[in-house]
């Protein structure tokens, strides 16, 4: 085993890709996943294989772990044939499935106890992101362990944040996801509406997907270092107070439209109450009102 050798577990959608671009690693690869038909491109293009985590851990000193959910994760790192078994002190385990922060700070201390250190790295992109080596790396530990896997995470990942200790990775990603979903919610809101006033969707699609791409989306605001109310004689706030007013005026617009096509839009109303507020500069006077 070389002092950057890397192993990685789990091959599956989002492992599968990250791992592919960590094949040509210097210090070698090995690679873990309870389908031999899943391991064997990677051993075929020059990785190594092994039976099981445990074994892994033997001929790794950084273990990247792509399974599913918690308690998946919990066997992977503790079970009979887990990675604690052999990992020798000093190993650094990253944890890129999204579980629960509680599971990563318990995991890191039982880590703790084998002289081992625990990651939680959530990543944010996709299949097609870690296929080009775009994700976001969201890394909660501490300061050294950050340093041992930022270069192998740079070859699946064009952005590695450091959250803050252990679990803070993981409350980055649920934050991220929250508003992923939240929008996908709204995005079907828009489509009835749309589809209501016999409108073609996909064409919608299509331009929501293009102007995001030249706005930002909603990443576009979020650029403030807190989500106080903002102050007068702040940069941000005639600038917030702009998008508020025409956010205010578009959502007053859409619901109306909702209104005499019979399509109940709850999450555009709630929107309309809360986007100012939520912006930091309080609702209009017209919305007041």
């Amino acid at each position: 085993m070389t002092d950057d050798a890397i192993g990685f577990i789990g091959l599956g959608a989002m492992g599968g890709p990250m791992a592919k671009r960590l094949v040509d690693w210097p210090g070698g690869l090995t690679v873990c996943d309870v389908r031999p038909d899943a391991v064997r491109p990677y051993t075929e293009a020059g990785a190594h294989a092994a039976l099981s985590p445990a074994e892994l851990a033997e001929q790794a000193t950084v273990v990247s772990v792509a399974v599913l959910n918690d308690e998946q994760v919990r066997d992977v790192l503790t079970g009979p044939e887990g990675i604690l078994r052999s990992a020798a002190p000093g190993t650094v385990v990253a944890v890129h499935s999204t579980i629960s922060d509680e599971t990563a700070v318990r995991l890191a201390a039982e880590c703790a106890t084998h002289g081992v250190e625990f990651v939680d790295a959530p990543v944010s992109g996709g299949a097609p992101g870690a296929a080009k080596g775009t994700l976001a790396v969201m890394v909660g530990g501490t300061e050294t362990a950050f340093e041992k896997v930022r270069e192998p995470f740079g070859r699946f990942a064009d952005l590695i944040v450091h959250a803050g200790p252990v679990g803070a990775g993981t409350r980055m990603k649920l934050a991220r996801n929250l508003l992923h979903f939240i929008a996908f919610t709204a995005a079907t809101e828009a489509q009835r509406l749309a589809e209501a006033a016999g409108l073609d969707i996909t064409v919608l699609g299509k331009v929501v997907r293009h102007s995001d791409a030249v706005t930002g989306g909603p990443g576009a605001i979020m650029l403030r270092e807190r989500t106080a109310p903002i102050e007068d004689g702040d940069f941000w706030l005639p600038i917030l107070r702009h998008v508020r007013d025409l956010g205010e005026k578009d959502l007053s617009l859409a619901l109306d439209l909702g209104g005499r096509l019979d399509v109940a839009l709850p999450l555009a109303e709630l929107a309309l109450e809360r986007l100012g507020p939520g912006l930091g500069v309080g609702a209009s006077e017209r919305q007041s009102s």
